[in-house]
């Protein structure tokens, strides 16, 4: 009978470590993900303004020869 109750005191035990350090490591994994979340915005941010500075560049340029061939 104690042997029994060892094994439940011992497998009670273990599932509450468990338990704690699965919810310690979810915690980190988000505080990763959003850091990622973060970083990955910021990167499309930076792709979006230089396709806008790509698409001004090309006016800017066809407004350059324009003028070229008007003079």
């Amino acid at each position: 009978m104690e042997s029994v109750i060892a094994a439940l005191v011992t497998g009670v035990l273990t599932l509450i470590g468990v338990l704690v350090s699965n919810s310690r490591s979810r915690a980190v994994m988000e505080v990763k993900i959003d850091n990622l979340t973060r970083q990955v915005e910021k990167h499309n941010c930076l792709i979006e303004r230089t396709y806008a500075l790509e698409q001004d560049v090309a006016v800017v340029q066809t407004e350059i020869e324009n003028l070229r061939k008007v003079k």
